[in-house]
């Protein structure tokens, strides 16, 4: 313990971080990224199991920030986000690794650093969830890519960005590979029996040991970040560098990643700021902040530390630098869950950093899976089977199951791992209307392309992109979000109301309204007529809820006859993936053909996880 204690203060003293060479003006910027850790995986954190040494002594020198957030729950969103210093709802791609276009306007902050001289380096995950080359915006992209290959005297940007936590670092394959290299302890340093088991989850042995591993594989990570930041003191430069470093957002564990609790999008996020800059910072190194922090104020304030201005279409705060702009009064977090994988349901979420509000726009669904890769973690699959064999309280029982509440209010200051759903209680009414409606301003601010249909992106944006269409007076942002809220709601006096907007010549007005007959079931039958007029519009996402809705009406026959005759039909690939989904959801996969199958498999240009649905039917159709 004495050698580790010297070791940090030498490594963190002012003496021991000099610099080889005459400091630029302006400081050079390291981020170092980790991958699907939340904020309590870290003894920085609080965390009492956590053995994290390097990260909790760069936090004693560091900004921490106890309420960071990413603003969606997976990476390809997430980095989007960060790219861009936009909302990803507002640049249309807030679904996994959808690749849609965003207008040229949205420029990324590198190219923003590179034309103020930086070089820019990344190393090396790009996954940024947009058309084009993710690599070709940075001077280095590769796993080679390093700051020391920079011009002389000339300031850098570089990512290091670490995969060893990422949740597939619990799969068995991985565990035991790593075991076998030595990596990992063939014996994990916490015995099972000791894990504390969140409340939220079941204790179950599979959680337990998955909770053990990560633990160690967190231990791994810290080591990494060690000895990236001891690379950078023996090239003289930790006295010249701002560091950063954070988690791309929460996880891996189950309700972890992919959900807007706490657990999925409260990141770490450590910042060091060298004496030399300490003007570039109203925070004391060292000192913890209640500030709220979101992955869309990043890009406006790596510019602010460049000394550059935020640009128009950046929709965050400079939180340090030349130009950081105060918290408002009244701050808040906006929060975002969309298609995960093959698997739709939108969320959306604000936190004030002790109030969290989720609303769930398509309650009809469990909440859970989000994703079926989930299910090669062994925590995944033990929960699953133990509510399928009854063996659950119905508090663990609950996240499998429809519907699920359209809104959830948590206190995650009495309530940290949000269990207890103040929804409903009369005390907290004033607080959930006021959280409601700033979620509304929102997302009416963001001109949310959530509420598009993402099988309507291509025939809306016509030729441009969708964000080009949701900014433009076509989409009636106001109009159409009202209607979302109503279906969302399930409340049959709304039914009135949604079988006059089935009749709306707005496309988007059509889709909520039979969503939201879906939601009520055979509580919308007097929608029934209205329904089967919509059975037969122009867009296939409407036909495909049509039918969806003409099913809970009990007019199963007939729906499932509209849904496969959707199969004969030429779809894009996220209108395909929304029929497989609807076609789950009332256990009819089985009526999909062999030739659909081998049709989908075999075109290259089908999206990668409609081509995961194809290979699963394959298999079962082989079964």
């Amino acid at each position: 313990m004495r050698r580790l204690t010297l070791l940090v203060f030498f490594l963190l003293s002012p003496i021991a971080w000099c610099h080889a060479e005459d400091a630029p003006d302006r400081p050079n910027i390291l981020w170092i990224t980790s991958e699907d850790n939340a904020a309590h995986w870290l003894g920085c954190y609080g965390n009492q199991q956590a053995k994290t040494p390097r990260l909790d002594a760069l936090a004693e020198q560091s900004v921490l920030f106890e309420h960071a957030y990413s603003n969606a729950p997976v990476c390809a969103v997430a980095r989007s986000t960060l790219l861009n210093g936009a909302y990803a709802v507002t640049q249309g791609t807030q679904h996994m690794r959808s690749r849609h276009k965003v207008p040229a306007t949205f420029k990324p902050y590198v190219s923003y650093l590179r034309e103020a001289g930086y070089y820019c380096t990344n190393n090396s995950k790009t996954d940024f969830n947009q058309k084009g080359n993710d690599r070709a915006i940075w001077d280095a992209c590769s796993g080679k890519a390093h700051y020391r290959n920079r011009p002389a005297g000339t300031p850098f940007f570089t990512i290091f960005n670490l995969t060893f936590s990422h949740e597939s670092s619990l799969f068995p394959e991985n565990v035991e590979k790593r075991r076998q290299q030595g990596v990992l302890p063939k014996k994990t340093r916490i015995d099972s029996a000791d894990i504390e088991v969140p409340p939220y989850l079941p204790d179950l042995p599979a959680v337990r040991s998955d909770f053990a591993t990560y633990y160690d594989t967190m231990t791994v990570l810290d080591a990494q970040v060690g000895k990236i930041l001891d690379e950078l003191q023996r090239e003289g430069l930790a006295e010249n560098t701002i560091v950063f470093y954070y988690s791309d957002h929460g996880g891996p564990t189950p309700r972890g990643k992919r959900y807007l609790h706490d657990t999925g999008v409260q990141v770490p996020l450590l910042i060091h700021v060298p004496e030399k800059y300490r003007a570039m910072s109203p925070f004391a190194n060292g000192s913890r902040r209640e500030e709220l922090v979101a992955f869309v104020d990043f890009a406006p304030t790596l510019l602010s530390l460049c000394g550059l201005e935020k640009p128009e279409q950046m929709q965050g705060r400079a939180f340090l630098g030349e130009h950081r702009q105060e918290p408002p009064s009244e701050d808040t977090v906006f929060l975002y869950g969309d298609r995960f994988d093959e698997l739709i349901g939108m969320r959306r979420g604000i936190t004030d950093g002790r109030y969290k509000y989720v609303r769930r726009f398509m309650p009809h669904l469990p909440a859970a899976p989000y994703s079926y890769y989930q299910f090669s973690m062994p925590s995944w699959t033990a929960w699953k089977e133990a509510w399928q064999a009854g063996n659950l309280d119905q508090q663990f029982a609950a996240t499998w199951e429809a519907p699920q509440p359209t809104e959830t209010l948590f206190d995650t200051q009495t309530d940290p791992w949000e269990i207890t759903n103040l929804a409903d209680d009369p005390a907290y009414q004033e607080v959930l209307t006021k959280m409601r409606e700033q979620l509304v301003e929102t997302m009416q601010q963001a001109r949310d392309t959530g509420l598009i249909p993402e099988g309507m992106f291509q025939e809306l944006a016509d030729g441009t992109t969708i964000n080009e269409f949701a900014a433009s007076e076509k989409f009636q942002v106001d109009e159409v979000l009202a209607i979302a809220m109503k279906a969302s709601e399930s409340k049959t006096e709304n039914l009135p109301k949604l079988i006059e907007s089935l009749k709306s010549d707005d496309p988007l007005i059509r889709y909520w309204a039979a969503a939201g007959c879906v939601f009520l079931g055979k509580e919308a039958s007097p929608s029934a007529a209205a329904l089967k007029k919509l059975a037969s519009d122009s867009h296939s996402t409407n036909r495909i809820m049509a039918a969806r809705a003409l099913f809970g009406l009990g007019e199963t026959e007939q729906s499932t006859n509209l849904l496969v005759a959707e199969l004969g039909k030429k779809l894009n690939s996220e209108s395909a993936i929304l029929l497989i989904n609807t076609l789950t959801e009332i256990d009819a996969l089985d009526q999909v053909p062999a030739s659909w199958v081998k049709r989908t498999l075999d075109d290259v240009n089908a999206n990668e996880y409609l081509r995961r649905f194809g290979k699963r039917l394959k298999q079962s159709q082989k079964d």
